[in-house]
């Protein structure tokens, strides 16, 4: 039996088999634009940048677009120039003085080094009142998988919404200052060969800094009056998560309230509701949410963000550590606190808790 199943083997045909190559075209690389001017001081920043889509051997990857000419025209022909940060590439940045004025409409245009050219679609800037009060509500947020929840504070803006137009807002964090403490008193240096075993050197100084932050906007806060128009409301405007060290002590930040188009509030209302996307199987797919920009050399290119141009107003509040209801363990930095970042033992000049 063993006899005729070698020689049924050494009958069958025999072969190799090369692999397969799956050419997949690459996918092109979209323009993005994201930038606001407004009625506040400058200078305003607009960011260019390109993102591949799937299929592309720089998918994930997104680079900034650099050498390109940016201008803001008015309804009234007046034109300013942004310039190029040269620490930023792909950012570029409205004159310190200039401000967006209410009631003009606002143009975004831009040729890129490769002589293409984009433009966007006009944008109205309208009145923002003012934020009457700021209200502070902790929050936590359940943590799969982990017993201690996510926490911050969440900003309560109320505002005397006017009558007499449809208003559309939308509210970013500013910056922000907050007293950090550390503990020199631990110090340990790296292993190194006068110390392999790392003993403890304490430094004298320094517990107590200032630390300064770019305000951090990783949700979105827009609404529009359709419930309340004319009305006082209260409105969830910001959320400031707490890290175990920017409220150990007092936080300070400018929040600033922006009266956006119709058009910019169903754009980051879309871009809110993908961003909230459980990732369920009865979740829509998600889909590219196109802004006001265009090409003019290829009307059907897909260009990605939005130029916006509001009116802009601000309140600056200070967080005291016992506003919070619940607070996160406190994070040890075992070092004289001006070695950390954006860190210094004088306070702003404009501190005034």
């Amino acid at each position: 039996m063993l006899r005729r199943l070698i020689y049924l083997f050494l009958l069958l045909p025999l072969a190799c088999i090369d692999p397969y190559k799956v050419e997949v075209p690459e996918g092109e690389q979209l323009l993005t634009v994201e930038g606001i001017i407004s009625t506040g001081p400058g200078p305003h920043a607009i960011t260019l940048t390109r993102s591949a889509t799937y299929g592309s051997v720089f998918e994930g990857l997104i680079r900034p677009v650099s050498l390109a000419t940016v201008v803001i025209r008015d309804n009234e022909g007046n034109v300013t120039f942004l310039t190029e940060s040269e620490n930023a590439k792909g950012s570029y940045f409205t004159p310190a003085g200039f401000r967006a004025q209410v009631g003009k409409s606002y143009t975004l245009q831009i040729l890129t080094a490769e002589g293409k050219v984009f433009t966007s679609t006009p944008e109205r800037v309208e009145s923002v009142p003012p934020i009457a009060s700021l209200e502070v509500r902790t929050v936590t947020i359940p943590n799969k998988g982990i017993e201690t929840p996510r926490s911050g504070v969440q900003l309560i803006a109320e505002i005397d919404d006017p009558a007499d137009q449809n208003n559309f807002y939308l509210w970013r964090n500013g910056p922000a200052v907050y007293i950090l403490e550390t503990r020199p008193d631990l110090f340990t240096p790296r292993p190194s060969p006068e110390n392999p075993n790392r003993t403890p050197q304490p430094k004298p100084c320094c517990i107590q800094c200032f630390r300064s932050e770019v305000g951090s906007n990783q949700n979105l806060f827009v609404v529009n009056d359709d419930n309340f128009n004319g009305l006082t409301a209260r409105v969830p405007a910001a959320f400031i998560e707490d890290d175990g060290l920017r409220f150990v002590n007092k936080f300070r930040m400018d929040l600033k309230q922006y009266s956006i188009s119709q058009g910019a509030y169903r754009f980051l209302r879309l871009v809110k509701q993908q961003a909230e996307i459980s990732g369920s199987i009865f979740d829509p797919p998600p889909a590219t949410i196109r802004g006001n920009m265009i090409s003019l050399d290829n009307p059907d290119e897909v260009v990605l963000g939005y130029f916006m141009a509001a009116g802009e107003t601000s309140r600056r509040i200070y967080i005291d550590k016992d506003d919070l209801t619940f607070k996160q363990i406190r994070a040890i930095i075992p070092d004289d606190c001006r070695e950390v970042a954006g860190a210094s033992t004088n306070p702003p000049a404009d501190w005034n808790p």
